[in-house]
Parts: structure tokens; C-alpha cells; sequence
């Protein structure tokens, strides 16, 4: 697309996107996202959608950004802590099982079994035997969970090795960003090329056609969102079932009800 024509779209002249175009991009995007959960409550699907990729790669930002106008109650953020000592002897898929949608349920995982063939694998929390174990099993349970009616979609978000330093110092310098680095996400720097050379394992070993990997392609935070959202959409045919326009009825007061007196609450002191 010439820059010109690209300029009159919603873009800069480096070829980023406008934030206002952004800004409405996400939220006919968003609207679409109602749609969809509606449809999936309705149609009583079962979706199970998995984040997984680089530290800093955006993955965070782009389940907010799906999240924030859904029902928690339909569509809820899966993202699991350390494993306990006795999750530790479970079998690897078991502590993620739970965690899988019923009817009408959207489950979306920051982060799921995938950790055996990544994190796992190059910090040496799992044996190479384990790992290949993982590798056989893997496509076994994705296919069965599959066939009891699952909708399985797996998003990989790539960044560069540049763009992600960017995003840690970012990370450093910002006080309300600091806890998102761990002492992981700091090693995982020191071992660029074994995360890269573990990705490509296990994408060797697990990008089935039943549940194939999207690489979402993620220097560019606002085009990675619209992209895997607008993707995402896309995998999932729904129809629209929004509810026609709702009159608010008049409140019904008869005069009976007296409020308590104002000194005998605690409210909270006007500072701002």
C-alpha cells in the first residue's frame, strides 16, 4: 500500500498505526468480541485459547484487551502460578485439565502445558526424557480434548530480541511496571538462542492441523492486538444476537423509604 494511501487509513508515515484509528479499531473489534461470547452462551461452545511466546512479547496487552469488555463469568483468564510440591509429581497436562472450559465457557491461558517444551525445558525444571514424553503426548491430548468438543486455538507471540531488551528496560524505569519482571524473565535473557531453538522443537512437534500455532508477530504492540483479535474472530463463526434496544422502566418510589442519616455512615474522604 503506498505510504499516501496508507497515511489517509489510520497510519503514520513510519508506518504505525494512528491512535485514534487504533483507538476505533479496538472497539468495533471489542464489540465483535460481545458478540462473539454471546453467541458461544448461547450455542453453549466450549473455547480454549492459548497465549504463549517470548517474555515481554505482548501477550498480557493483548488478553486485557480482549477481556476488558467480556463477561468474567463466560470469559476468564487462566494463568497459573508455580506448581506445588505435589503438583510437581502429577502428571505434566493434570493441573491444567480443571482449568478447561464447560458449555458456554471461554478459558484463555497466559501460559499453559506449553511450559514443559519452553520455560521449563531451558531452565532444567524437567528432564530431556519428560520433555520428549511431552512431545508424544501432547498432540494425543490436544486431539482428545478436541473431540469432546473443545475449540483449541494456540497464538505464539514473536518479538525481536531488540524490540523485547526495549520493553525491559521499560519495565525497569516504570515503577507500575516492575513486577511483571521476574528473576525468569531476567535468565530467559541470558538464553535467547535455547528459548529459540526450544520453539522451533516444539513447534516441529506440535503444530497439528487439528490445532495448529499462529505466530502473531509482535514489535508492533497495537498492530500484534488488532491482528490476534481481529484473528481470533475469525476462527469462530458467530452470529449476531444482540438484544434489541432496552427501555428503562420509572422507579418505583412510593415514599416509605427514608434514607439513614449521613453522620451515621462512613464515607470516603473527598480528597480529590
Amino acid at each position: 500500500m503506498p505510504d499516501q494511501e496508507k497515511r489517509k487509513k489510520g497510519y503514520k508515515k513510519n508506518g504505525k498505526l494512528e491512535k485514534k484509528h487504533y483507538e476505533s479499531e479496538l472497539a468495533r473489534l471489542q464489540v465483535e468480541l460481545v458478540k462473539l461470547q454471546e453467541w458461544v452462551k448461547y450455542k453453549g461452545l466450549k473455547v480454549v485459547v492459548l497465549f504463549e511466546g517470548r517474555d515481554a512479547a505482548g501477550k498480557g496487552g493483548v488478553i486485557k484487551r480482549i477481556t476488558e469488555s467480556l463477561n468474567p463469568r463466560v470469559a476468564r483468564v487462566v494463568a497459573l502460578g508455580k506448581p506445588t510440591e505435589r503438583e510437581e509429581t502429577q502428571w505434566y497436562f493434570q493441573r491444567y485439565v480443571p482449568e478447561l472450559p464447560a458449555a458456554g465457557e471461554i478459558a484463555l491461558f497466559d501460559r499453559s502445558w506449553y511450559n514443559c517444551a519452553g520455560v521449563d525445558r531451558v531452565m532444567g525444571f524437567v528432564t530431556e526424557d519428560q520433555v520428549q514424553e511431552f512431545f508424544k503426548s501432547c498432540p494425543q491430548f490436544e486431539r482428545m480434548i478436541i473431540r469432546s468438543g473443545i475449540i483449541l486455538i494456540k497464538y505464539w507471540f514473536s518479538v525481536s530480541d531488540e524490540e523485547q531488551e526495549k520493553r525491559f528496560l521499560s519495565r525497569i524505569d516504570d515503577p507500575t511496571k516492575r513486577w511483571k519482571l521476574s528473576p525468569m524473565d531476567l535468565k530467559s535473557r541470558e538464553k535467547w538462542a535455547e528459548y529459540s531453538k526450544a520453539k522451533d522443537d516444539m513447534f516441529e512437534h506440535t503444530d497439528i492441523e487439528k490445532a495448529p500455532w499462529w505466530v502473531v508477530e509482535a514489535d508492533d504492540k497495537k498492530k500484534a492486538r488488532l491482528n490476534c483479535i481481529s484473528h481470533l474472530l475469525s476462527q469462530i463463526p458467530y452470529e449476531d444476537l444482540t438484544p434489541e434496544s432496552i427501555k428503562l422502566p420509572p422507579r418505583a418510589d412510593d415514599g416509605s423509604y427514608e434514607r439513614p442519616p449521613h453522620e451515621e455512615q462512613n464515607f470516603v474522604p473527598h480528597i480529590y
